[in-house]
This record gives C-alpha cells, structure tokens and sequence, in this order.
C-alpha cells in the first residue's frame, strides 16, 4: 500500500510537471494566451507622446490629446534614488533573479495564498510587473487573474533574455501610469515636482516609487496623508535594502510632503495653436469632398492643393513605418524638429497680450459701456443683433443636446433666456457666476481676437505662430484657418501687377473720385482723405498714403482677370477670388499665414517662399525618417520687387505706418502696409525686415464686432502695434542675432522715383470696401 502511494505521487509529481511544462511551452508557442511577437519583445515600448521640439532645441510641448502624454527617457537620466528606491520595494533580489523569484513567489503562495496574510507582500518581479503592464488587459475576475499568471511569467523571462536590467528598470519607469496624464517618470516628474527626473531628491523619488503599489489609493494630491506614509515606507525598505542609513532614513521621514503639482495639458505652454495646427496638418487624410460639409468647398480645394504640395501635410498617412503601418503622432515617440523659435515665439505671445489684452481690450469695453447692441456695433438693430446671437445658440452644444432630446423651440428658447449657474472667463482665470446661456454667447463674443505670424522670407521658416490669446476658450486658429477681408493690405499686390505690366513708382495718377462701370453698374469708391484731391500724385504716393482712388485708377488700368492670377501666385489659395474692379480694395478673405508668405515676394527680390513649419522628424530611436526643404516659387520679377520695397518703405517712412518711427522709435530699415476693412471690422498690419516679414490681424469673432471710431479701430492703431512690441523685444535679444542696423538688399542709394512727399497721414489708411462687392 506503501508504495503503491509513493508512485502515486509520482506520478501526480511528473505529470503535474510534464503539464506544467506543456503548458509553459504551449504558452511560450501562443498556442495558449496572447504571446507578443520576437519583434515586440525586442521594441516593447514604442508607444510614447511625439514631442515638438523648437529650433532652439525647447520642448514646446507633446501631442496626447487625452491619450498617454509619455515621453521616453534614458537611464542615464534617472535619479539613482529612483532606482533604488523601486528595487528595494518593487524587488529586492531584482539583480538575482531571471525574470521570476521563485523564493518571493513561495512566500506570496504560502503567506498570501494559505496563512491569509495581504500584508505579506506580492511574489511578482519588476519584470513581471512589465509584462503586465505591456501585454495583459485588466482582468474582470479573480480567476482570470490567475490564467494571466503564467503567460506574464513567460513574458518576463523573455524581457530578461533580451534586456538588461537597466533597461528593463528604464522601460518599467517609462510605462508606469502615475496619474493625473502622467505617463511615464518623465512626465510624472514634472506633474508632481516641475523637475526633470535625474533631479529628484530622495523622498521625492520615495513618494513616486510609493505609487507603484495601488497609485490611486496613495494619490499625493487627494491623500497627501497616504501618500507621505507610503513614502515613508519605501524610505524604510531603501533602508533595509542599505541604500541609505538609519539616520537618513528618520531625517527623510520627517519631511513633509513638498508637490510642485500641475496636470501637463496639451493646452499649456508656448505655442498652443501653432501646436494644434501641426497636429491637424501632419495627421490629415487624404482629401475627397464626400468628406467636407456642403459649405467646405473651399477647404477641400486648399487641403487638395497642399495634399499634393507640401510633403509635412498628411505626412502620417504618406508615409510609412518598417511594418507599413502609418505613423501615429500619439504612439509613435516621434520627435518633430520645428522652424519655431521659442524666444520669438514668447516675444511674439507677450506682444499679442500686451496689446489687445492689457489695451484693445479695455478700450473695446468702455465703448461698449451703456451700448444697448454690445459687443456689436450700434449701427444694428435689436433685431440684426438677435439673429447674430441665434446664429451663434444653434451651433452651440447646448442647443444640440436639447434638440436630440426632443425640446420644442420654444423650450429650447426658454433654456437659453433662463439664468445658470456656470463658470465664465477672464483673462484673470475663470469666474464662478450666473447669467443666461445667451448672455455667456454675448459676453465671449466681447472678446477681441488676434492672428501673428513672423517668419524668415529668405528660406520660411516660420518662428512665431499665435493663432490666438487663449486656446482653452478660443480654440479657432486664426494665423492659418481664419479667413478675414484684408482691405488695404492687397494694394502692393495690385501694385506689384502694375510695375510688372511697366509702371513705374513716379508715375503720376488723377487723386479724384472717378465713377466706374463694373458689371453694368457704376462703382465710385470712397477715399478716407481729400488730402491733395485734385493733383497729379506718384504711385508712390498713392501707396504710401493707402489711397483708394489711387488704387482703382490703377486698377482700371489693368486686367482683374490677370490680378486674381497673381495673387495665386503669391500663395493666395481661396477659389472663391473673383476678377472685379473692387478687388483692388481688398475685399476678399485672406489667411494671416497665406499674407505673411505671400509679402516675403518684395523683400527676396520677387521670390516668395512658402511657410516651413518642420525641418526634420526622427523616430523613437533617434533615426531621421523624414527632411524637409524650403519651397519656393518667382512671383514677380527682381525689377518689381526692388520697386515694390522701395515703395513699401515709404509706407513706413512716412505713411499709414509711420507711427513705428515717432511712436515706437524702431530705427532699422522697415516696410510695411496697414489695412482696414468697411466699419473698422478687420485691422491689419504686414511688416518686413531685411531679415523677417511678420503679419498681424485684430478683430472681433463677427464682422459686426468691431470700435466704432477710427482712433482705435483702424490697422495702424489695432494690428501695427503688436509689430511693434515684438521688434522690440527680437532686436532687444542680441542673442536672436537680428540686428537693427540690418538694411535690405538693394543697390545703395536705390531710388527709382526722385519725387518725395512732404505728407505723413499716418491716421489715413483709406479705408473702403463697397459691401456690393464682397
């Protein structure tokens, strides 16, 4: 009987091991489980946060948008009380084992598994607890926990054949989720401790290993408390394990806990929108116009002439990696290499602040103050100002939500007339109050908003972007996607069509109101000054003086048909440009970015170049997968252009924009142009450097949005000084290297027209658009 029970066991013992072993290798095979392939084994973490990088070598920030904001960091940027730390709590025989700890598995089984004890701790390694991470979904059951058991064990011992232990410490640290967006020790650094990681102290080290255990139950932001504990305790087992002495240990224990906390958001930092608009344009599909509303015809015809392009627009759907997947931005750990210059980028924000917040803003204010129609102009009705805010309530949120749930109109009207409780913004934070959800529409459309863009025109790169003043509020980017009539600032481009077609900067021009025919109908365009009316005026002038006769008369005198091709040629892309004599005046809508591109024509001797966001992308291991080159394409003849900056600079020495000189007291060499649109609605300002050709617009989010005077409403006292404020502080910072003492490249003593004028008008920018003809 004897041994008839001692083969039994036996044989239970070989068979149990003969299944064991058949499993493992059935595992191992994936014959049972998910068993991840030799090729993820051996890249198990590519799924990390894309990070955009400046020109100046900044990270401007990452793209997650609500996905793991992870950002890979080597081991040799670890605290060394990181590592230890984890060791000595997650494992400590880490540097002893092969993946599996048989001894601290038989404790677990035994203490936790028989005797009932939680507290006797876990049997899993750092390498298993990788595995788990990296390959095991969240189990629903106690016993489907149990079957992830071994495939996780297989797992490690595979991690430990192909990584050392430093890389899998490193690649533990890189995955591990600590909360609040914080994937990865990187980001959790910075989340909790503003720091890098290799910059940890001990106990801020201690506290993040803490969270290792259960990181939402030792949250150190929800449980200070907890969490200092848990702390406390990892400095204890650093102890044990001899990492730090006993006295080290009670001072460390004694600290309180010390955050530095924020969330890391995709919306913070500089550059936001620049941010958002790489993001929407490198991902973007290939267009087809099924896919764009009925109104989008425009876009689509834009998205299909970049699609064929520009190589940065789709990039992630053009190319692809070695598996012949597509690139995702989200996963893929890319490191994008932008034109951006983070010192300009900052100047350029402050100088958008500065002005229309601290400035703009205010004044807009006051002269809404007792406006019964605010923030509209006073020159709407009731009525004309209700149907704008209608307009508005049906693309809201709100109105959809009660429309898919069956509301009448009525009670939808009656939910948006009644007073809520709801958080409102300031440009001091957010503000707790109660008003109507029509009145909310109302007051953020009293908002001003703005678009700057600046740019190098000899080779594009593009090193200031603000597509707006807050993106959380105002997310509607207003360099590349907002289209805005442009009034005044078309004119060079009608001028540059007229030196082309052999006129010259002194010829003269009739300064007197002529009707003309367009269409059958007779068009007299208004002129915002009568300075000089009735004499026979340089182009220059003209120019200068932004002069509206002067335009259409040049106008009349060339082919409309022949200037809607030109501007296409300057980079202009709207299909929507119609031949018409009133297109001298500019009432067509036009890109802040498209404008800025299109002027680097007169300063690079008629060679325009087109915006170069990106100079290079490198994958998550370092290896350029794409490069990029300027683009550029001959607008006009290196003649016109010489003639076109000649009189550009009078503009400024003298002109609409002359108040840079008096007013701001910039020096170097400057050419520019203001623009204003019927009623003051758009304010623009293009300026141009030897070295930068920057563009700036200031509005309201309607056209009816706007001052209703010219003292604040027009482009040189709107838009021009935002140009200002950032030449200032860029010419300030001798590091940029720009230099204001840099002239443009022109023959010495260049003057194709030796007439000058005496007048400086720098409140007339001659403003007029005739409605008829938008």
């Amino acid at each position: 009987m004897r041994k008839f029970f001692v083969r039994f066991l036996w044989t239970v013992l070989i068979a149990g091991v003969l299944t064991a072993a058949t499993a493992f290798y059935a595992i191992s095979e994936g014959w049972i489980g998910y068993m991840p392939p030799i090729e993820d084994l051996q890249n198990p973490i590519n799924r990390f946060a894309t990070q955009i990088y400046s020109a100046d070598g900044k990270v401007l920030g990452t793209w997650n948008y609500n996905r793991e904001n992870r950002i890979i960091v080597d081991y040799t940027k670890l605290a060394p009380s990181l590592v230890e730390a984890l060791v000595a709590t997650e494992d400590a025989r880490f540097y002893e084992h092969s993946g599996i700890d048989f001894y601290a598995l038989g404790r677990a089984i035994v203490k936790r598994g028989v005797m009932g004890q939680k507290s006797a701790g876990g049997g899993s390694t750092i390498t298993q607890q990788l595995a788990k991470q990296l390959y095991s979904e969240t189990a629903h059951s106690t016993l489907e926990r149990l079957l992830q058991k071994p495939i996780e064990w297989v797992i490690a011992v595979k991690l430990e054949r192909n990584y050392t232990k430093d890389e899998i410490i490193t690649m533990y640290l890189n995955y591990f989720d600590f909360l609040h967006n914080a994937v990865g020790i990187k980001t959790a650094a910075n989340t909790y401790f503003s720091k890098e990681p290799k910059d940890l102290t001990v106990t801020e080290a201690a506290t993040l290993i803490g969270l290792c255990k259960n990181p939402s139950f030792f949250n150190p932001v929800r449980y200070p408390e907890r969490s200092r504990d848990r702390r406390n305790v990892v400095l204890s087992q650093m102890a044990k394990a001899g990492y730090i002495t006993e006295q080290q240990r009670e001072e460390y224990s004694q600290e309180p806990l010390k955050l530095n906390f924020h969330v890391a958001d995709h919306k913070d930092g500089l550059a936001v929108y620049f941010r958002d608009f790489l993001r929407r344009y490198m991902t973007a599909k290939k267009p087809r116009r099924e896919d764009y509303p009925s109104w989008g015809g425009v876009k689509y015809h834009i998205d299909s002439i970049s699609w064929e392009n520009d190589p940065l627009f789709g990039w992630c759907n053009k190319n692809r990696k070695r598996d012949g997947s597509p690139y995702n931005i989200y996963t893929d750990g890319l490191k994008v290499h932008t034109t951006i210059d983070s010192r300009m980028q900052k100047y350029a924000e402050q100088a958008c602040y500065e002005h229309v917040v601290k400035f703009l803003q205010p004044a807009f204010n006051r002269e809404n103050r007792g406006k019964s129609t605010a923030p509209f102009t006073g020159k709407l009705t009731p009525a004309e100002v209700r149907k704008i805010l209608m307009r508005s309530v049906r693309q809201s949120e709100r109105y959809r939500a009660l429309k898919e749930g069956g509301a009448s109109d009525d009670e939808i009207d009656q939910s948006f007339k009644t007073p809520t409780r709801m958080s409102i913004f300031t440009y001091h934070g957010e503000v707790d109050t109660t008003m109507t959800p029509m009145d909310s529409i109302r007051y953020l459309k009293s908002f001003l908003r703005t678009g700057f863009m600046s740019m190098c025109p000899q080779n594009g790169y593009v090193k200031a972007y603000v597509g707006g003043l807050d993106f959380t509020h105002f997310a509607y980017d207003m360099v590349m996607d907002g289209r805005r009539q442009v009034g005044s600032t078309i004119k060079p481009y009608l001028y540059s069509l007229a030196m082309e077609n052999g006129f010259s900067p002194c010829d003269l021009a009739p300064n007197v109101q002529q009707t003309y025919i367009v269409a059958g109908k007779p068009w007299t365009p208004r002129n915002g000054s009568r300075a000089r009316y009735g004499d026979m005026v340089t182009l220059k002038w003209g120019l200068q003086q932004s002069n509206n006769w002067i335009s259409a008369y040049l106008m009349s005198k060339l082919n409309p048909s022949a200037f809607v091709t030109l501007l296409h040629e300057y980079g202009i892309r709207n299909p929507e440009i119609h031949p018409s004599m009133a297109l001298c005046l500019g009432p067509c809508e036009i890109t802040v970015g498209e404008m800025v591109s299109a002027y680097t024509a007169f300063v690079n001797h008629g060679i325009r170049a087109a915006h170069m966001f990106v100079t290079k992308i490198e994958d998550s291991e370092g290896n350029v997968v794409a490069q990029f080159q300027p683009r550029m394409n001959e607008v006009i003849s290196e003649e016109s252009a010489h003639k076109m900056l000649y009189m550009l600079k009078a503009v400024v020495d003298g002109g609409t924009a002359s108040r840079l000189r008096h007013k701001y007291n910039l020096k170097g060499e400057m050419a520019g142009k203001t623009g204003t649109t019927n009623n003051n609605s758009d304010a623009w300002f293009m300026g141009i450097t030897p070295t930068l050709v920057s563009g700036c617009w200031v509005g309201g989010d309607d056209r009816d949005i706007h001052f209703d005077t010219m003292q604040y409403g027009q482009g040189a006292a709107m838009a021009l000084p935002i140009f200002a404020i950032y030449m200032k502080k860029v010419y300030a910072d001798q590091q940029l290297g720009y230099n204001e003492n840099a002239v443009f490249d022109l023959d010495a003593g260049y003057n194709p027209c030796s007439y000058s004028s005496s007048a400086t008008g720098d409140d007339d920018d001659g403003n007029d658009i005739e409605e008829v003809f938008e």
